[in-house]
């Protein structure tokens, strides 16, 4: 079944939207702007990250690395992580289970 979900700002220059998502997974877009931020956070959720575009330095577990399009990484569950967009992109995002604070 389809459905359409709204876009959410999370933040000066970003936004998400649930693409899809059952109770064991969830998927979703983040688009951002140059200088936007995904905040340092932790959950529970198992999340798959993937670059669409645009360009990004992300800090996972005290590492800093930078990524763009094609790329992807695995974020353990309870793992700190956040990012900041260098160049305007958009990354793909899976978490398992899904993220019900999202809906």
């Amino acid at each position: 079944m389809t459905k359409t979900y709204p876009i959410v700002q999370t933040g000066p220059g970003a936004t998400r939207q649930v693409l899809s998502e059952a109770p064991e997974l969830m998927v979703v877009r983040f688009a951002f702007e140059a200088g936007a931020e995904g905040l340092l956070h932790s959950h529970p959720h198992v999340q798959s990250t993937y670059c669409l575009s645009g360009r990004f330095r992300f800090e996972l577990s005290g590492e800093t690395f930078e990524i763009g399009p094609g790329d992807s990484f695995t974020i353990p569950s309870g793992a700190v992580h956040g990012c900041l967009c260098l160049d305007p992109g958009t990354l793909i995002d899976s978490f398992a289970p899904r993220r019900d604070d999202f809906l």
